[in-house]
């Protein structure tokens, strides 16, 4: 089950069964099933406070994700800023929508095990977000 929830702001997301069908897409072409996903929208100062708690890191991160995936099946808790996600589209010169997409697919590679802590895993990760970004415009 793959839901969409808010913490300390207010924001509603569209086309949740498109999204929803998109992650499910990503995790079979993967070889993999979804489990429990929760993806949670929330602020810059909320991010931050469980990036020092969990993580033990000071700064602000568009997006956190908590593994809890067993086997071939995806879960977690996928936390976004949703300030980031703003600047971030700003600093990039994309669409806000588009952003969001890029940190919510992620999350989800995350979840199927692809890292970014290296320049190599960031470039695939990188080539990986786009290729799924092009797969939501298809849906």
């Amino acid at each position: 089950m793959i839901d969409f929830f808010t913490e300390q702001i207010d924001f509603q997301i569209n086309n949740k069964d498109v999204l929803i069908q998109w992650i499910k897409n990503t995790a079979k072409e993967e070889n993999r099933k979804t489990g429990e996903i929760s993806i949670i929208f929330t602020s810059d100062d909320n991010l931050l406070e469980i990036n020092k708690k969990y993580l033990n890191h000071d700064y602000y991160t568009d997006v956190i994700t908590f593994d809890y995936s067993e086997n071939d099946t995806i879960s977690g808790d996928i936390f976004i800023s949703i300030d980031r996600v703003k600047e971030n589209a700003q600093i990039y010169n994309s669409k806000f929508e588009q952003e969001l997409h890029r940190v919510i697919i992620h999350g989800i590679l995350h979840l199927i095990g692809y890292k970014d802590k290296n320049e190599t895993d960031q470039k695939l990760m990188r080539q990986k977000e786009d290729y799924y970004l092009q797969k939501l415009e298809q849906l």
